[in-house]
């Protein structure tokens, strides 16, 4: 579904990306990994078209979307859950989920959808972005990118800086996701909770892809946690 190959990226003369090749296939669950400042919030800047890559290709459902402009890739049905959730502080929540909503053949996620999912968002429905806790906002943007009706979602930490009954439950509606077959790219620090129901694992080392593999061969090698991911 989503093939990434050879990218290569850079903020001005400032080169991020050397070599980053990805892939998630339908209905899989792919984790980005790697220790902050490595690049990975710049991969998914640069498939979603919000950075021009230097280099590299990035394929979705077969066409070529690389570097073309940020609607027109979610318009291919990419929906992004951004770094720092990004709701839009003067619409309530109503407003927020509805803002980018689009119908696609086969179409499954409705307000009634997201609302089933978090119920808290149907009690705060009437409520401005700007008055919802941390939590909220994440629940929010991820209703959100779900009513985009989205073939792959992609989820940029998705549980920095939340409290851990929060991070629980957004677990859980990742797992609950995974089992109704949403292609999900995931970026978060908590490898143990993401080894726990994600197919693959891809991380990245200064701006390379420098191993990917299954959980049960991430498990298999603590080294790639020392060498990789602890500060």
């Amino acid at each position: 579904m989503l093939s990434v190959r050879n990218l290569q990226a850079s903020y001005g003369a400032a080169q991020v990306l050397f070599d980053i090749s990805l892939d998630v296939g339908p209905g899989e669950v792919v984790t980005l990994l790697g220790r902050n400042g490595m690049g990975k919030t710049t991969t998914i800047r640069s498939i979603m078209g919000l950075l021009r890559p230097k280099a590299g290709e990035v394929r979705f459902d077969g066409a070529v979307v690389t570097g073309q402009a940020p609607y027109r890739i979610a318009q291919t049905g990419i929906g992004l859950v951004p770094e720092g959730r990004q709701i839009f502080p003067t619409l309530t929540v109503e407003e927020n989920l509805v803002a980018t909503a689009a119908s696609r053949t086969g179409r499954r996620w409705t307000l009634d959808a997201v609302y089933d999912l978090f119920p808290r968002l149907k009690e705060r429905r009437s409520n401005l972005g700007s008055q919802l806790s941390g939590g909220e906002q994440q629940m929010l943007a991820i209703g959100r990118a779900l009513m985009t009706n989205p073939k792959l979602m992609i989820l940029d930490e998705a549980t920095e800086g939340l409290a851990p009954l929060i991070r629980a439950e957004i677990w859980a509606c990742l797992k609950r996701l995974r089992s109704e077959h949403q292609s999900i790219l995931v970026i978060d620090k908590n490898v143990d909770a993401l080894a726990g129901f994600a197919d693959r694992h891809v991380i990245i080392e200064k701006g390379h892809s420098v191993w990917t593999g299954t959980s049960a061969e991430l498990a298999a090698d603590p080294t790639l946690k020392d060498r990789y991911l602890h500060v």
